[in-house]
């Protein structure tokens, strides 16, 4: 009977490692590779366009059965870059960019996004695998977006990559958003693509 006893409890505490175990691997915690993840920008007015990127950050992306489920993503307004311009020119573009005519970063040093649902496609489109939809705030003001997403796991890193358009007077930003500007006037959209790396912690 003792024998009985003990090969139970044996067998229970087993289940209960396997349980905890399995628990454990259905659950990841991901952070980003900051040198290896980028944010980049591309804005028109009718007769030309500037380029650039943003640094991103994010140490709490959430991974359940590998899907992602959550996270939070900070944007540093001052690792704001230009692309397109000459290096003489560049740093006029990039402070007007973080006056109070666009960015603000005196007031607003971040901007953010944070993840509230993921959902798959039936059927992939133009490399998206994903709906991506979550709150993203600047300038003080949190609107909701949605964009398709390629989200790959490969081994114990997770790829996102994405590109979409914002409509940056939603946020506030309106410097020369009124089309009576002409050459002078300033698209409301802006190109985003991202392309991020995170590893799992």
């Amino acid at each position: 009977m003792k024998k009985v006893m003990l090969a139970a409890c044996v067998l229970f505490s087993a289940l209960c490692l396997t349980s905890c175990e399995d628990e454990e691997l259905s659950k990841s915690t991901y952070a980003l590779q900051e040198s290896a993840s980028v944010v980049t920008w591309k804005g028109y007015s009718p007769a030309l366009y500037h380029d650039g990127s943003f640094q991103v950050q994010s140490q709490d992306i959430q991974v359940v059965d590998g899907k992602v489920t959550s996270g939070t993503f900070t944007i540093p307004i001052a690792t704001i870059e230009n692309f397109d311009l000459p290096d003489e020119v560049k740093p006029m573009l990039l402070e007007h960019l973080k006056s109070p005519d666009f960015f603000n970063l005196a007031l607003h040093p971040t901007a953010s996004f944070r993840i509230t649902k993921m959902q798959p496609l039936a059927s992939a489109s133009e490399g998206a695998n994903n709906t991506v939809t979550g709150d993203f705030t600047m300038l003080g003001q949190t609107h909701p977006i949605s964009f398709p997403a390629n989200i790959r796991l490969q081994g114990s890193n997770l790829k996102l990559e994405a590109s979409f358009k914002l409509d940056r007077t939603k946020w506030g930003m309106t410097y020369a958003a009124d089309p009576a500007l002409g050459d002078h006037h300033i698209l409301p959209e802006v190109d985003i693509q991202l392309d991020l790396t995170a590893s799992r912690k």
